[in-house]
């Protein structure tokens, strides 16, 4: 029997240094900081309130609205978070989670079992999951046997990573709550929402029946959305906000030069390039195989992130059990044998142009991506028109699967390889750009056997095998380089960053000096 016993829950705020010496001093105590209101500028306009809406443009309140049952470290070890202990049946068929004490929703509805099924009952199903319905594919079914315990059940034997990952991406929803999270959070976490002026600003405020002891250490968070990664470095600068999130990794090597406090997590993102392979030339799988070798990942990484990060071919982080460095080397940037594809395509030069690359304006590294991929494009003849939008216009684009192709980054690289498809253009059942039926059933197949791979080491590395095989040969989608998510750029005057396993944004340890 795997069992985690009750524990203090305590992340330190070590900050980790990224590709680049980034990482800024230990900070100070939490008993040495002072509340307030921090000011947090961010460079996204958040999609919605849904936690199972788990993208990018949400990272900065998912963590100050919400609990998980559990927490990571961040190289990974689970912690208790709502849920204080855990057991993992000895077939791994099962768990069994128990539940803590004395925690109320926002509204004040206690917090107990029957949250946690209603939360598994949105999760599986496909049409209200979200990020989270492709990581139920393993659950059979649940059941609470009281107020404080819920165990789940499992299809098949399932490995002790994968039910840890499930428990982690588990966010408990307010029962009252759940059919209108969208609009409104529904959360137990240490801030509730006070106003949400879109595209402008979200302002939070500490909530007062919070479990922890002694946080939230400020009293108030407002995040003010910018449209340049620039302007919210001046308001930084200007000292208008205390700390920019997620800005670019060109900014926070310029501003640690100036003096501010860089701090990078371990939760890196994979860029990728999506590829709508339901529309015009990319329906034809030669033509979207070329682009294994049309993305020049090396000027990518050095132009779009400043060096920070690491070329990859697959979705995947080093720290992934799946992740393979062959693969970088075999699809290396070459337009010898992107020609080739090409050409084996069958396409005519006016088919192959026949689209559109739609480019996230408000984020320097995609647009500097897209231009690349433009230029290279038309070196072997392929000229094509870049869309640029901006905010919220681009996201409600780009997550409903309204584009031919782009340049979007994906999370969960570093856990269970199955995990991916937990992102938008890797989901295997309601993709919103590939629609259902998928029309890669091979990746399909390929996911649904790394699920089933809980035997021995062999069978294991069969399945991430296979599904990295069928990844560049359906070519729907084209890793270019890991990089820095979540970046914390602050003014000396902070304290308390916690760094999180996935990069986001942990406001209730942090305080002033």
């Amino acid at each position: 029997m795997t069992k985690l016993s009750r524990r203090q829950f305590c992340m330190t705020g070590l900050a980790l240094a990224g590709a680049a010496p980034l990482a800024a001093a230990l900070p100070a105590t939490a008993q040495q900081l002072k509340g307030g209101t921090l000011r947090v500028g961010v460079l996204s306009e958040l999609a919605n309130f849904d936690p199972q809406q788990l993208s990018t443009v949400n990272f900065h309140v998912m963590k100050n609205l919400y609990d998980s049952l559990i927490e990571y470290t961040p190289d990974g070890k689970p912690l208790p978070s709502l849920a204080t202990e855990w057991t993992i049946a000895p077939d791994k068929k099962s768990v069994s989670v128990k539940l803590r004490d004395g925690v109320t929703f926002h509204s004040g509805t206690p917090f107990k079992s029957d949250a946690v099924l209603a939360t598994l009952q949105k999760g599986s199903d496909p049409k209200r999951g979200k990020h989270v319905f492709s990581t139920m594919a393993i659950v059979k079914d649940w059941s609470a046997p009281d107020e404080r315990t819920v165990v789940i059940n499992f299809k098949a034997p399932a490995p002790e990573r994968q039910i840890l990952d499930l428990l982690q991406f588990l966010i408990p929803i307010d029962p009252k709550g759940i059919d209108t999270v969208e609009t409104v959070p529904a959360g137990t976490g240490p801030y509730t929402l006070v106003n949400r002026a879109v595209g402008q600003s979200l302002t939070l405020k500490a909530n007062p029946k919070y479990w922890r002891e002694k946080q939230p250490i400020v009293q108030d968070l407002v995040f003010t959305v910018f449209s340049e990664d620039a302007a919210a470095s001046a308001a930084l600068e200007s000292g208008a906000i205390d700390i920019v999130y997620n800005g670019g990794s060109r900014s926070a090597v310029r501003l640690k030069g100036a003096g501010y406090q860089v701090f990078s997590g371990p939760g890196k993102l994979v860029q990728v390039f999506r590829i709508n392979s339901t529309r015009g030339p990319f329906r034809n799988k030669s033509f979207r195989q070329a682009f294994n070798y049309l993305v020049d990942r090396e000027s990518m990484l050095r132009v779009g992130y400043a060096g920070m990060g690491q070329v990859v071919a697959l979705p995947w982080a080093p720290a992934s059990p799946a992740f393979d460095a062959a693969y970088t080397k075999t699809y290396a940037y070459d337009l010898e044998k992107a020609k080739k594809l090409l050409a084996a395509s069958g396409l005519s030069p006016a088919e192959m142009k026949n689209w559109k690359l739609l480019v996230y304006g408000s984020e320097e590294a995609a647009v500097a991506l897209s231009q690349i991929m433009q230029g290279t494009l038309a070196k072997v003849g392929i000229p094509i028109e870049l869309t640029v939008l901006q905010g919220a216009e681009y996201v409600t684009a780009q997550l409903a699967g309204d584009f031919d192709a782009t340049f979007g980054a994906i999370g969960n690289v570093q856990k269970f390889p199955s995990r991916v498809s937990t992102n938008t253009i890797y989901r295997t059942v309601q993709n919103p750009v590939l629609k259902d039926p998928h029309p890669h059933p091979a990746y399909v197949e390929a996911i649904a056997k790394v699920d089933a791979a809980a035997g021995g080491d062999a069978e294991v590395k069969a399945a991430y095998d296979n599904l990295n095989r069928v990844l560049v040969d359906e070519a729907f989608a084209v890793p270019t380089n890991s990089y820095d998510v979540g970046l914390i750029v602050a003014s000396e005057k902070i304290g308390g960053i916690t760094l999180d396993m996935d990069n986001l944004f942990v406001a209730r340890t942090i305080g002033f000096k």
